[in-house]
């Protein structure tokens, strides 16, 4: 991955984590957050 490529996916989950909490709150992103712990867990157990 190049680095323009890479800085255009960060913008655009920062952008969206962003539209994210001025519509919605962080609820979601708390949610979120445990659910990708539980697969970073889930994952690791396979590795």
């Amino acid at each position: 991955m190049t680095n323009p490529i890479a800085l255009i996916l960060a913008l655009l989950l920062i952008i969206a984590v962003t539209v994210d909490v001025m519509f919605y709150g962080t609820e979601h992103l708390i949610f979120l957050g445990k659910k990708l712990a539980d697969l970073i867990e889930y994952i690791a157990f396979w590795r």
